[in-house]
């Protein structure tokens, strides 16, 4: 079965936490990264009636799992976590049989599903 990282990125906050625990576990040189945060945005979109003016900005954060990213095999083979899921913050990230994240997804939350 194939393994995978599921994120709900409706929930990241760009903290950054999941590269930096990748980085030290897979030893990684500056300007390398497993698993990297992206930023798209600040995008303004129309607002709905009755919503505040903050409400008509939206930031997104994703990490994106890079080439580098074996998905922690050391770990997860001895049945552990990946170290981004394992020190994500916001508590959006899975792990798993691909087939089972799938079945996390709700449809009315952002997701990106990440496989090997």
């Amino acid at each position: 079965m194939t393994k995978g990282i599921l994120i709900n990125y409706d929930y990241c906050t760009g903290c950054h936490s999941c590269e930096v625990a990748c980085k030290k576990e897979l030893g990684l040189p500056k300007g390398e990264f497993g698993i990297k945060l992206t930023e798209t945005g600040p995008y303004e979109y129309s607002e709905k009636e009755g919503s505040s003016p903050k409400e008509r900005w939206e930031w997104t954060w994703l990490p994106v799992v890079t080439k580098a990213c074996d998905m922690c095999a050391e770990r997860t083979e001895s049945g552990k976590m990946p170290m981004c899921v394992q020190h994500c913050q916001a508590w959006c990230m899975y792990y798993g049989e691909a087939e089972d994240l799938v079945k996390k997804m709700d449809g009315g939350s952002r997701w990106a599903l990440f496989t090997r």
